[in-house]
């Protein structure tokens, strides 16, 4: 699996506790723009195997994790190391846009 299951009953092992990189993609079904970034999470998530950990995490489903990171706006990407926040980006990206970005946060 290159993209995981986040869940509020999981998070703190899966991510908080995760020596590494972690992206999370904070969505919604209903969303429009978060149905768009879904293919692309799956698409750069594939490419990143070892890296960086990438999952996704629909807030309808559990709505206390994106409260603790004060998600307001959908998608939100929240990028982690060692289950620290070290990055967050609300809106769809581009493929491109996200690779960017995420390799300027990653050292």
């Amino acid at each position: 699996m290159t993209v995981h299951h986040f869940t509020d009953a999981n998070f703190e092992k899966e991510v908080n506790e995760y020596e590494g990189y972690v992206l999370v993609d904070f969505w919604a079904e209903w969303c429009g723009p978060c149905r768009q970034l879904g293919p692309i999470i799956e698409d750069y998530a594939s490419g990143v195997i070892g890296k960086i950990k990438v999952g996704k995490m629909n807030v309808d489903e559990n709505p206390e994790t994106p409260t603790m990171f004060g998600v307001r706006g959908i998608p939100t990407l929240v990028l982690l190391k060692d289950g620290k926040q070290i990055g967050i980006k609300v809106g769809s990206l581009t493929k491109a846009a996200l690779t960017e970005w995420v390799n300027s946060e990653v050292d």
